[in-house]
């Protein structure tokens, strides 16, 4: 039976609330579209700090354009409690090194997999050096990731760094529709691919199948 992570969330929420906390949330954040919902419906109980690390963004130019959409949502949405950016290395070897091997897995697989651990270690590295009460990720608002896979990197993280991981399913609660509706007011850039030069490849292969 697969874990109730929104349960798990909101058990947590409920018990900052009791006790008046407002603790640290270093969020990492694979783009804007995905990170609208999230920042919404967490800066009301946490002071976040937007992480964006995703060294396997591909092209350069993707890269950039997804950096400053995430800093121009950030700027204007009105969150209760200011939210604030950091950026990581855009260290495309380390994504490549990960990946190789790889390069033929479907998207979903040992592949994904690799490039959510490698991004959320560097999320648990960040949040124990600037000693952040908690530490997550926007991935799993998407309907093509695999929640159980990343909260359970999360938490087997969380125990190697000594941090707290904040379970979520994001996409839960429509939260993944929220998030194409905040996309829409905000008239955000929306990608039709993960990031990655592989996940572009498959999304092309889809269109030119469909055009059949």
């Amino acid at each position: 039976m697969s874990t109730n992570f929104q349960l798990n969330l909101d058990k947590t929420i409920e018990t900052l609330q009791r006790e008046e906390q407002v603790p640290t949330l270093l969020l990492h954040s694979c783009c804007a579209p995905c990170s609208s919902y999230v920042i919404e419906y967490l800066s009301v109980f946490f002071q976040i700090t937007v992480f964006y690390y995703n060294p396997n963004i591909y092209p350069d130019e993707e890269y950039f354009k997804r950096v400053k959409e995430q800093q121009e949502f950030i700027r204007r949405f009105p969150a209760k409690h200011a939210v604030r950016f950091l950026e990581g290395e855009f260290d495309k070897a380390a994504f490549y090194a990960m990946a190789k091997g790889l390069e033929q897995e479907r998207e979903g697989g040992a592949r994904c997999f690799g490039c959510y651990e490698l991004r959320l270690r560097k999320t648990a590295e960040e949040a124990r050096k600037g000693q952040f009460d908690y530490f997550t990720t926007t991935l799993s608002i998407s309907p093509m990731k695999n929640a159980e896979k990343l909260n359970e990197i999360g938490q087997r993280l969380a125990e190697e760094y000594e941090l707290h991981y904040l379970f979520s399913d994001f996409k839960k609660r429509n939260g993944y529709q929220r998030s194409v509706e905040l996309s829409k007011e905000y008239g955000m850039y929306r990608q039709d691919y993960c990031g990655c030069i592989y996940s572009m490849q498959e999304r092309q292969r889809q269109k030119e199948e469909k055009r059949g």
